[in-house]
């Protein structure tokens, strides 16, 4: 059955090391992804031409973006440009996932939109040539055409193998402001000029034969939690000690900020945790790993 309404999962990074800068400018990243269920959705309807409506939630800040930088309908016009579909969409976007959070919202919105512009077109592209649209789009973006709960992502995010997690409870909070990408890998590679060649991030033993939940957590790490300036180190540190404290399993910084998340084994607890948490956070969410249809 042709799509109307699709759902576009947040993601959070378990782990995000970062590595060397590449010729193409981007860096060497090795991370783990788990998508969950808080979601974005986006609801098409054929039309003359193409209309993109943002609903966003009342927990965020809308952010006006003109229709020529909106990526959705940059993934319209590069998917038109690759495979001739000209027809127009009438697009609403239930806006949950805040802009600037670490959590993927922008590509989670692409990729869903590519895969179902692809579906609604009768499949004129296969997953190579999705994938490279996707990592064309967006760094983040090949990750969510995989459609997996969870995936270890190498490269720049082109190199994804999917994972399997166990039945984990997350608890994401963002602290109320955005964090810019482009500005905290300049404070990364800022950092990492005044430290020796000894002390740089190193690849740790994880690959595809791991599973996840035979793998000790507190192995993983964020290199970017502890570059930020004050006040944005004073308030991750504060959040992450606090869902340790409410007896998360593991706690970081998704991406390069700012949502934090902790991982919790019992839903109890991650509600309970979510609860205690929300008195002082506006935007506190209990989720679990995304699964697809």
């Amino acid at each position: 059955m042709v799509p109307d309404t699709i759902f576009a999962p947040a993601k959070i990074n378990l782990h995000l090391a970062v590595f060397d800068k590449r010729p193409d400018g981007f860096h060497n990243l090795e991370s783990i992804f788990l998508a969950v269920d808080f979601c974005d959705t986006l609801h098409f309807a054929p039309a003359e031409t193409t209309e993109i409506h943002m609903n966003w939630d009342e927990k965020i800040q809308p952010e006006e973006i003109p229709l020529e930088k909106n990526i959705i309908y940059k993934t319209l016009s590069l998917f038109r440009e690759k495979t001739g579909y000209v027809q127009g969409f009438k697009i609403n976007v239930e806006k949950r996932i805040p802009t600037g959070s670490g959590l993927g919202g922008g590509s989670s919105n692409a990729a869903s939109t590519l895969l179902a512009l692809n579906e609604l077109a009768g499949f004129p592209l296969k997953r190579e040539q999705l994938h490279e649209m996707a990592a064309f789009l967006g760094s983040d973006v090949p990750f969510f055409i995989y459609k997996t709960g969870a995936a270890l992502v190498r490269g720049r995010g082109e190199c994804v193998v999917p994972l399997n997690a166990p039945d984990w409870f997350i608890v994401l909070v963002n602290p109320g402001f955005a964090s810019d990408t482009a500005a905290a890998f300049r404070l990364l590679d800022e950092y990492r000029t005044c430290r020796t060649s000894e002390d740089q991030t190193q690849h740790f033993n994880f690959n595809e034969k791991y599973q996840l939940d035979r793998f000790p957590l507190l192995n993983f790490k964020n290199d970017f939690l502890f570059i930020f300036p004050e006040p944005e180190k004073t308030v991750y540190n504060k959040i992450v000690s606090c869902l340790k404290k409410e007896g998360a399993e593991f706690a970081g910084l998704s991406g390069t900020g700012s949502t934090c998340f902790g991982i919790f084994n019992e839903k109890t607890q991650a509600d309970k945790a979510a609860l205690s948490m929300s008195g002082e956070y506006r935007f506190v969410i209990c989720c679990s790993l995304f699964k697809s249809n």
